[in-house]
């Protein structure tokens, strides 16, 4: 799990991602209950995280929180610019809790609510596009 410094770091990222719009009346990703929700999603990826997090302090030379917003702003561009798979497992973590929060599905015109078991209505699309993938040797092995 995270620290309480890494937690406010985290925060301040996730607010940095996805800020809060008085004009909409949307939530920040930093919101108390997405973050909430963040922190328990971290799952497997809570390794790339936290490292993600510790370079944010080395760049800071301290932590990233403590930062003022220009400076953390800053140092958020230079970490967009490495990228990795670390950032990117972080970045799928919040926008995906971030579009999860009944708040958000609302705003966006969608009922708040799991996708399944009522399930929702797909446009038949071409079926010619998976012909690549048939196309593909067997990725696997059988069981015996």
């Amino acid at each position: 799990m995270l620290s309480a410094d890494q937690s406010r770091s985290l925060r301040c990222l996730a607010e940095m991602m996805i800020p809060a719009s008085a004009e909409y009346g949307m939530p920040s990703a930093g919101d108390d209950v997405i973050l909430g929700d963040i922190l328990q999603s971290l799952g497997r990826d809570t390794d790339h995280v936290i490292a993600v997090l510790q370079t944010l302090d080395a760049m800071s030379a301290g932590r990233f929180a403590d930062l003022d917003p220009g400076r953390r702003e800053a140092l958020a561009a230079r970490l967009r610019e490495t990228g990795g798979e670390a950032l990117m497992c972080l970045t799928r973590i919040i926008l995906q809790c971030y579009y999860r929060d009944d708040r958000v599905m609302r705003s966006l015109g969608m009922e708040a609510r799991p996708p399944f078991p009522k399930g929702f209505e797909v446009e038949q699309g071409d079926w010619s596009l998976l012909d690549p993938v048939r196309a593909r040797p067997k990725l696997y092995r059988d069981a015996g």
